[in-house]
């Protein structure tokens, strides 16, 4: 899974729109366009897993870029910006600094 596939008519998950892939001996042809089906150029392609991306990119052979990230380090985090207040808050609170 270190390179992206591109998507196939003859996936099982691949799924014709318009129910128009007729399945031949060795490709998969278009009745709309009387052509091979082309699931980059196809507005009609479709994936049962909904992993389908655009340019016909299958989304089960992408990986992930995800990042682990600690909450309670950015929550607990020693901010030392005072909050400003402006107007009725200001007047009613008085001149101090609230963390």
């Amino acid at each position: 899974m270190a390179q992206t596939k591109a998507c196939s008519p003859t996936c099982q998950s691949f799924k014709c729109g318009k129910n128009a892939a007729l399945f031949r001996r060795d490709s998969v042809w278009c009745r709309d366009g009387e052509e091979p089906c082309n699931v980059a150029k196809c507005t009609y392609a479709m994936c049962f897993k909904r992993r389908l991306l655009p340019g016909a990119v299958c989304g089960e052979t992408v990986k992930r870029k995800t990042v682990e990230r600690d909450f309670d380090d950015d929550f607990y985090e020693e901010d030392k910006s005072a909050v400003k207040l402006k107007g009725k808050a200001l007047r009613k609170l008085g001149d101090q600094d609230y963390y």
